[in-house]
């Protein structure tokens, strides 16, 4: 007897996207992978300070808003070294700022995806590539997002061994004494040696 599904196919794989909205112009950067890491947080920012850079000579600091999941809270050591590295990287200081629990619904970056959703609602996303079109059509204030594909592989439970290297690690971070978690700050290793 053959086989049949009361509901659409599971998927083969599945794209995860990282977004960067610049609050000050509204530019939307979004990044796809096959898989939501501390890495591929690290990896988007590594490649989207790329891309602006020319245009942000000026910029001395970036305050990124985080809706503190599981991949980029305050506590995940491999997304805060590599928030060190990139620090040092740019000589920019870097300053995390999360969103309590249960509040990422006021982070701008939410409303992008329900943009996202209404552009490829309906359409087969059968590819990577018709993922990627679908979504470089999509409008972000009366603009077309940069689409970018992040390839490669970005494993589970990489995370800093606990003894010198995270002490070193927490040592590189200011955390705020009223909200430690919700507010942190790196700055680069060039200015830590200059004070």
């Amino acid at each position: 007897m053959p086989q049949a599904l009361d509901h659409d196919p599971p998927a083969k794989q599945k794209l995860t996207p990282l977004g960067i909205l610049v609050l000050a112009t509204g530019l939307l950067t979004l990044y796809f992978a096959w898989h939501e890491t501390s890495d591929l947080w690290g990896d988007g920012l590594e490649h989207w300070w790329q891309m602006v850079r020319g245009q942000s000579a000026h910029v001395r600091q970036l305050v990124i808003y985080l809706d503190n999941g599981p991949n980029n809270n305050g506590t995940r050591t491999q997304f805060l070294k590599r928030m060190v590295a990139f620090a040092d990287e740019t000589g920019l200081t870097i300053r995390l700022v999360y969103y309590p629990p249960y509040h990422s619904k006021y982070n701008p970056i939410e409303r992008c995806w329900s943009s996202l959703e209404k552009k490829w609602n309906g359409v087969l996303l059968t590819s990577v590539k018709v993922a990627l079109q679908c979504a470089s059509r999509m409008l972000w204030r009366k603009r077309h997002p940069t689409v970018r594909w992040l390839p490669g592989e970005y494993p589970d439970g990489v995370c800093v061994p606990r003894g010198a290297a995270k002490r070193a690690l927490e040592e590189r971070l200011e955390r705020s004494k009223k909200l430690p978690k919700y507010d942190i700050t790196i700055r680069p290793a060039s200015d830590r040696q200059v004070n």
